[in-house]
């Protein structure tokens, strides 16, 4: 499959660079960064078999997903270039939205609009860095960096959507496109993708825009002020989900009300929080 960029990420100069198959997105911008790539940059496949995604975990890609990766090289120190991972996750919402509308909200039952009506969003971003359908996975996305002999740091925002397959047998639920019979494939995807991130990118500022992105991320946050349960290490910090500050980092109200600020770890909300932990 070719891959191309959207037109407003034509515009603006990102390039695409797409494979049949690879064994890693990341890898492959992380190695074109060394070897003297500015950045601005996606390398694409619909097949990949030796990604790597959180803690190590193997990120495989089958024939008909997306594996995406945007590779930037910034002059900023690795906390602000973390908030990158928030550039990829809000691209995709928008891009999921744009090629796929009716994603976005769900009405109730007896199908009432107006004010007041029960809508549902479909749409969600869980942190750090997860796109929720329906409550199940989507789609992940992974940052990896590596400091550059120019004093630069290259970031791979890798961004993996299962399209055509979810992966079975995982502790937590996940979903693909195709289970919906939405008939989109990885390059439509991709190309929505490619422009939302290009405005997002914009809007990112070398993270002086941090702040805006803070705000559109916490409109379409999963679990905002439910119980949560956050596996750090061999620590479960159990609480409140009560927002995002001002580097990313996940705030939680412990139970006895002081408040935590966690950096990474693996998150549950609601009822299934207690049974994590």
């Amino acid at each position: 499959m070719e891959f191309h960029p959207g037109p407003a990420a034509r515009a603006a100069g990102y390039r695409v660079t797409s494979y049949p198959a690879i064994g890693s997105t990341n890898e492959e911008a992380l190695a074109a960064a060394r070897a003297g790539d500015t950045g601005s940059h996606w390398f694409v496949t619909t097949e990949q078999t030796a990604g790597r995604g959180r803690r190590g975990r193997a990120w495989v890609a089958p024939s008909g997903n997306l594996a995406a990766t945007l590779l930037a090289v910034v002059d900023h120190q690795p906390q602000v270039a973390a908030t990158l991972g928030f550039v990829g996750g809000l691209a995709l919402d928008e891009a999921l939205r744009a090629v796929a509308p009716d994603l976005s909200v769900r009405m109730a039952l007896d199908g009432a609009e107006g004010e007041g009506a029960d809508r549902r969003a479909r749409l969600r971003l869980k942190w750090p860095n997860d796109v929720l359908l329906d409550g199940g996975k989507l789609a992940g996305i992974g940052l990896e960096a590596a400091a550059l002999p120019n004093g630069k740091l290259a970031v791979a925002i890798g961004i993996g959507v299962n399209v055509a397959a979810a992966p079975q047998g995982l502790p937590y639920p996940a979903t693909s496109l195709a289970m919906l019979g939405l008939g989109l494939d990885a390059g439509t995807v991709f190309e929505a993708l490619s422009d939302a991130a290009a405005g997002l990118m914009r809007i990112w500022n070398g993270g002086a825009g941090f702040p805006v992105l803070r705000r559109l991320w916490l409109e379409r946050a999963a679990g905002l002020g439910e119980a949560v349960a956050v596996r750090s290490g061999e620590e479960v910090v159990q609480g409140a989900f009560e927002t995002i500050d001002d580097q990313g980092r996940l705030i939680v109200r412990a139970a006895d009300g002081g408040i935590r600020t966690i950096s990474a770890g693996e998150v549950h909300f609601g009822a299934v929080a207690t049974v994590r932990a």
